[in-house]
């Protein structure tokens, strides 16, 4: 691939960078080593990220932030144009060298360009080449490759160093010792074996594997692994997290909803093994190098499958997948077909691993 800007940058002359991060935790996630790279292209730049409020604690202690914008969205027409002329005032007064513009979206492209950063990076997608000062080309074989490489290779089309490695992200010491308390507060202490489920996925049903065969591996964890078990996921996840314990024949610790993203990763951290559908909270879990057993559905693990040493999936092939569709007129035979027994063994060949290893 190639930029198709007016002339090449001089790094030296960057001295503020504006980054648009992309709005889902996976994405987010699976964005950090373009996110590293850049921090490492541009050591003595300021680097502020805007970034929708539910993923900005991902960049809350990366030591390659320097500052977060949040931006706010969906509260209404009014709202959203008074949110956007906010951004965009504070983008002018800033004021910024240069916008590396991760998301894909024509408005990311809007805000910098109103906001007059001289210098705009980001694929031509969305029909907003014109707003780009540097509109890198995305081809088709980009297209093929993990969503990691995806964002690596903006960068490298400007010519700069972004070396190929996994996700890895940064836990705070306060929300750290918030999950501390809380888990010692229900009994759970630092030597238990702490098994993370995320049951739910926002994007659709495709995405989630039945709540019985959760149960039923979270159940045979407590039984043959003595796992203390806690259920993980958003506010838009709690029904599923309800369901889930009370099918469970053993007590699990319920905070679906309950905890900021920040405490969603410190207690993430504290596991000693996640499963997940695909979902961002399995991507955060591989970034933090938790083994971890994702399944898949509908979607496709070759562009967006997570990205760890310990990371593993069970998938099985179908001839209608990946259709990458949120809900299926079939029974969902990607997602059905996948049975407790074949997820367990998944696992235990997983920590057999990790223990060989460690």
């Amino acid at each position: 691939m190639k930029a198709a800007g007016v002339a090449s940058i001089n790094k030296t002359d960057i001295h503020r960078i504006l980054v648009r991060a992309t709005n889902w935790v996976g994405d987010v996630v699976m964005c950090m080593p373009a996110f590293d790279a850049l921090r490492q292209n541009f050591p003595e730049s300021h680097i502020a990220v805007l970034a929708r409020p539910w993923v900005a604690a991902l960049f809350d202690h990366h030591p390659g932030a320097d500052e977060i914008i949040p931006y706010t969205r969906g509260l209404g027409l009014f709202q959203d144009l008074g949110e956007r002329i906010r951004v965009i005032r504070l983008i002018r007064n800033s004021p910024f060298d240069m916008a590396v513009l991760f998301q894909n979206a024509f408005e990311a492209a809007l805000l910098s360009y109103l906001g007059r950063v001289p210098l705009r990076v980001g694929y031509n997608t969305d029909g907003r080449r014109l707003l780009l000062s540097h509109a890198v080309i995305r081809d088709a074989e980009i297209l093929k490759k993990h969503q990691v490489e995806y964002y690596l290779a903006l960068l490298r089309a400007m010519g700069w160093q972004a070396p190929t490695k996994d996700p890895h992200l940064h836990v705070g010491g306060k929300e750290s010792g918030v999950v501390r308390e809380l888990l010692s507060t229900q009994g759970i202490q630092k030597s238990d074996f702490l098994l993370g489920l995320s049951a739910g996925a926002i994007f659709g049903p495709a995405k989630r594997w039945p709540v019985e065969r959760f149960a039923a591996i979270a159940d045979r964890a407590a039984q043959q692994w003595g796992a203390r078990v806690v259920l993980l996921g958003s506010k838009k996840d709690a029904a599923t997290c309800l369901t889930l314990s009370k099918v469970m024949k053993n007590k699990s610790l319920d905070l679906c909803g309950k905890t900021s993203l920040g405490e969603a990763m410190a207690l993430i951290k504290s596991c000693r093994f996640f499963l997940s559908n695909d979902s961002g909270l399995m991507h955060v879990a591989a970034a933090l190098d938790v083994p971890t057993v994702g399944i898949f559905g509908s979607t496709n693990p070759v562009a967006t499958g997570p990205k760890g040493k310990w990371a593993r999936i069970v998938r099985h092939d179908m001839d209608c997948s990946p259709c990458l569709k949120p809900e299926c007129r079939n029974g969902y035979p990607c997602l059905i077909s996948i049975e407790p027994d074949e997820v367990w063994q998944a696992m235990e060949e997983l920590r057999a691993e990790v223990e060989r290893k460690n």
